[in-house]
């Protein structure tokens, strides 16, 4: 039986993660505005001006869609693996930007009392899920 559910469920997790996030990315919500900006800036002060601009102006949507492939990836049995990859790949990016960027660990979205880690730790359990 755990043969049988546990492939499920390390496929659903990071797929429903993908998926409740697209909505945020192809609709320019503030909050990814807020993130994807920051990390733009970020590449600016390191003299990568062309990534900068890219990340700002398409990342959210150019990410998206590759997050999108994955979701449905991971949900089709046959290729599955290929979503994990993927689905790795953008998450081990995710914790990346969060720890090693002044985006953070817990995002201080505009507007907000508090900072939110809450993306950060569904990027861990979605990677964790994909691995």
């Amino acid at each position: 039986m755990l043969k049988k559910v546990l492939p499920w469920v390390l496929a659903i997790v990071p797929a429903i993660v993908f998926l409740q996030t697209l909505p945020f990315k192809f609709t320019g919500h503030p909050m990814t505005q807020h993130i994807f900006s920051t990390i733009g800036d970020w590449f600016s002060t390191l003299g990568l001006a062309p990534i900068d601009a890219f990340f700002t102006n398409v990342g959210a949507y150019v990410i998206g869609g590759f997050e999108a492939i994955a979701a449905i990836a991971l949900l089709v049995p046959a290729t599955r693996h290929w979503g994990a990859l993927l689905g790795t790949a953008l998450l081990a990016g995710a914790i990346f930007f969060h720890v090693a960027t002044p985006l953070g660990i817990a995002v201080q979205f505009p507007g907000e009392e508090t900072p939110d880690s809450s993306l950060f730790m569904l990027a861990v359990a979605a990677f964790t899920c994909c691995v």
